[in-house]
């Protein structure tokens, strides 16, 4: 059995200031993988006995980023998508196995006015391309920007066309699974409310007025694998909660 987790930190110094490592240790999990770590190379130390970390930095100072550490070595790894003019915000890993690519990903927010949107969905068409040439089965983890369906978040009317639930985001995530997915959270729990991405406004967290935009993605014929999928929404330290998969790999 594999466990993975996956959390969108929101600044990792500022997390590591609040727990982090006992956290981590908490998890014990196989893989942790992070997004919006916000660091450059150098500014912080911190790994942990018996894994090893890689890290894929923005070019722009304190922003995106992400990272995964491992107990398993991998067989190779690669940052970004081969996609220049997508590989310049550090929002891809991904580690090889024998039997699956496991991919680490922040997707690009469409931001308000939706004045990224249409950058987004070049993102999404060529993300899922590489996705799809990997040439085995796929463990893809990340905050992916989006609610699903309307289940997906607390208040899906007053947000309808807001980044993040948008029908052209929606829509795309709709040709993910279209195109071999398997949302995990999903798959075992149809029909069960609950939140990943909570604002720091209005005292949403506490209301659980909230999105679930963080998710594991599996190929089609990994879905007979999935042995649990959890969302750990009693872990603070930044504004979204970790998501975890195990797996009988």
């Amino acid at each position: 059995m594999l466990k993975f987790v996956s959390w969108n930190v929101n600044g990792l110094r500022a997390v590591a200031g609040k727990g982090f490592a006992d956290i981590f240790t908490d998890f014990d999990a196989d893989f942790v993988c992070l997004q919006e770590t916000k660091l450059q190379e150098g500014q912080i130390d911190l790994e942990f006995l018996g894994y090893t970390s890689y890290w894929n930095y923005a070019q722009k100072k304190g922003y995106s980023g992400t990272a995964v550490y491992t107990r398993h070595q991998p067989l190779s790894v690669r940052y970004g998508i081969g996609i220049e003019e997508h590989d310049t915000e550090g929002r891809v890993i991904t580690l090889e196995y024998p039997e699956f690519f496991l991919v680490c990903v922040y997707v690009p927010n469409s931001q308000d006015g939706l004045r990224r949107l249409d950058y987004r969905m070049s993102w999404e068409d060529a993300f899922r391309g590489y996705l799809l040439g990997l040439g085995k089965p796929v463990i893809c983890c990340g905050d992916l920007n989006v609610a699903h369906e309307e289940i997906d978040l607390k208040n899906p009317s007053t947000n309808h066309m807001n980044a993040g639930f948008t029908d052209e985001e929606r829509g795309k995530f709709g040709e993910w699974l279209a195109a071999g997915f398997v949302d995990s959270w999903r798959a075992l729990h149809p029909d069960e409310v609950k939140y990943s991405w909570w604002s720091y406004r209005m005292n949403a967290r506490a209301r659980n007025a909230g999105w679930r935009i963080d998710y594991f993605m599996v190929s089609e014929s990994l879905r007979d694998r999935i042995a649990g999928a959890d969302i750990l929404n009693d872990v603070f330290g930044s504004d979204h909660c970790p998501v975890s998969l195990e797996m009988d790999l």
